[in-house]
């Protein structure tokens, strides 16, 4: 649809509101808001958004008022800039005692509540952009401060989510149920269903997915085999979200590591970040990469035994998107650089029957006391867990061994998630 303009009056906190007839006989007065926040955030709040969309359709296309203007399109982004324009407006809100700000609206990174969500599934990192994955984290959280019996956790009452975990799972699986069921929904799951479906018995993945869609509103599906969700989402008419696929992503994971990051590092931009362990299977670690491509001045160390090397697929990605990266045999070396070392299981069940490959690259490389006797005060440990012995029960207790915390925060992004595809914004 066509962008519509609008009109609104920035007051300071604790001004009255001024009326339509003493601010300007011919205007509207669309919109007018406290300035509780610096203006490059003041959208960001997903409580201001609730008060400004049902203005939005109200506001008559092409009106201008005061010296500020939204620019809105649906679907679409908003945030906030500073823009130097309309001195003639201005003096008009001055001569009425008005403290406004001159802001305009443009891309960024909230939306207006009720809009459906961008994305139909979530199939894999390269969906998102960076102000999906600001909203995104915004909306996150929010489900953080939802408490029980609160309206917010009733958001999904009278939805069903089917589990549909082909590979075995604890904390993905558990987390969304749990994400589920903390917004009111309800679950149909099976754990195993390699062995304790219909897929044992030979259906076809299509014909299961067929199936799942007419019990259930969205489907969370795990499999072992690579690109096994893409072929679920073009089956399906529900939401499907890709909860892993043997070798190829686990982009729910990449969300919660870079909003986990986001938490624990206090910005994305800038970062430089090690990855260490089955670089070549790790599911996690391909998507991690293909989201921390979205932000600036980003470097990556990649840090694995040589028989599970980072797959140049990944390496020429990054080197198209203009992120620089390395490869390194010294963990020491690249801990003492990075802000965050992400550490890897090696993945006993990707070596089939070369037990003698996977014997060669475990234990090479282990996160210990040494490792963080060298690593910056501010630095972070993440690993997506489960871990063996790549990362020692000592490191547990420094405050810079993140990911139980990193754990915790799948909740959230997962319930961001269902609540989008489900309900939209």
């Amino acid at each position: 649809m066509p962008a519509r303009t609008l009109c609104f009056v920035l007051v300071d906190e604790g001004s009255s509101i001024i009326s339509q007839e003493n601010f300007l006989n011919q205007a509207y007065l669309g919109l007018v808001l406290s300035a509780m926040a610096a203006p490059s955030s003041l959208f960001s709040s997903s409580m201001h958004m609730e008060v400004l969309a049902p203005k939005l359709s109200k506001c008559p296309q092409g009106f201008l008022c005061c010296h500020s203007k939204i620019s809105y399109m649906e679907p679409s982004y908003l945030s906030v800039k500073k823009v130097s324009k309309g001195e003639q407006m201005k003096k008009i809100c001055q001569r009425n005692g008005i403290p406004c700000r001159a802001m305009e609206v443009e891309h960024g990174t909230s939306v207006s509540p009720g809009l459906k969500f961008q994305l139909d599934d979530v199939i894999e990192a390269q969906q998102f952009d960076r102000y999906t994955l600001n909203s995104i984290f915004q909306v996150a959280r929010d489900m953080e401060n939802i408490e029980k019996n609160s309206p917010g956790s009733q958001l999904l009452k009278g939805y069903l989510m089917a589990t549909l975990f082909y590979e075995p799972s604890t904390r993905t699986r558990l987390s969304f149920e749990s994400a589920m069921k903390r917004l009111g929904g309800e679950v149909l799951t099976t754990e195993n269903a390699r062995e304790f479906s219909s897929a044992a018995k030979g259906e076809t993945l299509e014909d299961t997915i067929r199936t799942v869609e007419g019990y259930s509103d969205i489907i969370v599906m795990r499999h072992f085999e690579s690109g096994a969700a893409r072929r679920a989402a073009a089956t399906a008419g529900i939401p499907v979200i890709n909860a892993g696929d043997g070798p190829g992503q686990h982009p729910t994971q990449a969300l919660l590591d870079v909003y986990t990051i986001e938490r624990e590092i206090g910005k994305l931009d800038g970062i430089k970040v090690g990855l260490v362990g089955d670089l070549a299977n790790g599911r996690t670690v391909r998507s991690l990469a293909y989201l921390l491509a979205k932000y600036k001045d980003v470097k990556i160390y990649f840090v694995a035994p040589q028989v599970v090397k980072m797959k140049d697929d990944i390496k020429q990605y990054l080197t198209s998107k203009g992120v620089k990266w390395e490869e390194s045999s010294d963990l020491m070396e690249v801990a003492l650089k990075c802000d965050v070392v992400y550490q890897t299981r090696i993945q006993k069940e990707r070596f089939s029957e070369r037990v003698d490959l996977y014997e060669e690259a475990r234990g090479k490389y282990i996160v210990n006391q040494d490792v963080l006797k060298v690593m910056q005060s501010h630095a972070v440990v993440m690993h997506p867990l489960p871990r063996l012995d790549e990362i020692t029960v000592g490191v547990d207790a420094d405050p810079r061994a993140a990911y139980f915390r990193q754990a915790k925060n799948g909740l959230y992004i997962r319930m961001a998630l269902l609540k989008l595809l489900l309900v939209g914004w």
